[in-house]
Parts: C-alpha cells; structure tokens; sequence
C-alpha cells in the first residue's frame, strides 16, 4: 500500500520550534518531489514548501521564508520541515505529497500524486 505518514505536530508556543516528518511506505521517494502544503480552519489550502526529486530546488512561502527549511533523506525515506520562530499563524493541518518525476518546485497542489492524511500543528500561548 503506497502511503504517506505526517508526524512531528503538537502544540507549542508562539517563538517556539517543531519538526514535521513525512514517511514513505510502499515506495520510494528517490523519484519524487515532495511538497508541505497546510490548511488553517477557514482557508484555502496553501503551499508551504517544497523540495524538487533530487533535493537541488526548494521552495519557500513568502510567510515561511527564513523560518521553514525543508530536507530530505531518501536513505531514510523521508522528508522534514523544520519550523522555528512559529507563530499563531502558522497554526493548521500540514500536509506533504509526493510527485513522481518532480524536478522543480514550486508547483500546485494537483501535480502531487500522494498525499498522507496530515498532522496538527497548533501556537498558542
């Protein structure tokens, strides 16, 4: 079965820092450019960042852009956000997706072929 699992949310402090991760199962992501996109209560869903297939191009909301860095470990089959200096704004359901032959980045959401099924990432104080 050819899945992807989201996890690292939680609830933390305005300022504060998470890592999300993103673990492939029934694949391998050598091939596959991988996208962050999130969804807050209310809104669209927004691309957050992205990584191309092999991890030259990343990509950067402008709300994110120093505060977000993406990466990638295909040894490992996984893809990480690390998310610091977070904020209320930031609070939302984060997904990734992967494309096959994904070679450039950014890209919308309808080029992604898999996506996992997303973790909550809240800042409160």
């Amino acid at each position: 079965q050819l899945q992807l699992v989201e996890s690292g949310g939680g609830l933390v402090q305005p300022g504060g820092s998470l890592r999300l991760s993103c673990a492939a199962s029934g694949f391998t992501l050598d091939y596959h450019g991988i996208g962050w996109f999130r969804q807050a209560p209310g809104k669209e869903r927004e691309g957050v960042s992205c990584i191309s297939n092999n991890g030259r191009t990343t990509g950067y909301s402008g709300s994110v852009k120093g505060r977000f860095t993406i990466s990638r470990d295909n040894a490992k089959n996984m893809v990480y956000l690390q998310m610091n200096s977070l904020k209320p704004e930031d609070t939302a359901v984060y997904y990734c997706a992967a494309g096959r032959g994904l070679n450039t980045c950014p890209l919308p959401a309808r080029a992604y072929d898999y996506w996992g099924q997303g973790t909550q990432v809240t800042v409160s104080s």
